[in-house]
């Protein structure tokens, strides 16, 4: 479930809720795509504030980018196939190809200045995955013949 805010939004903007069902079609049927994984808004403060800023984003970008937001059940998913790490985030493709991730909230003339750069790339695959920093160890520790415990 969205948080009242998100919904409302999503209503009175009448944007398009894509699961992993509808978005390939989707993709698909547009050129450049700006899709908004949410994430719990009980858990994660900045939920509110990029769902009050993705309407934003598109006005600033006007006719650039078509909206869509990730259904909370598919939202696992799509981060797995996108591989991002933090919530929320918007991602951006051309016709399905991949060209970046914002994740987490950003001043505003940031959110400009790196969605420009974004758009300026070649669709690509999208990225390894990344674990958080801080959460890799060295190779040594994780190699088993180096670690006699």
């Amino acid at each position: 479930m969205f948080s009242p805010l998100l919904q409302t939004i999503i209503e009175r903007e009448n944007y398009p809720v894509l699961t992993n069902d509808t978005l390939d079609s989707f993709l698909a049927e547009n050129e450049d795509v700006i899709l908004l994984v949410a994430g719990a808004h009980e858990r994660i403060v900045e939920v509110n504030d990029v769902a009050v800023i993705y309407p934003e984003l598109l006005k600033a970008f006007t006719g650039r980018l078509t909206p869509a937001i990730i259904d909370r059940a598919s939202e696992r998913d799509v981060q797995l196939r996108y591989r991002f790490n933090a919530f929320p985030s918007l991602i951006f493709l051309r016709k399905g190809g991949y060209l970046g991730t914002i994740s987490k909230l950003l001043d505003w003339q940031d959110y400009l200045t790196e969605i420009s750069e974004i758009l300026s790339r070649t669709p690509t695959n999208a990225p390894a995955f990344q674990f958080p920093e801080g959460c890799l160890t060295t190779s040594a520790e994780t190699t088993p013949q180096s670690n006699p415990r």
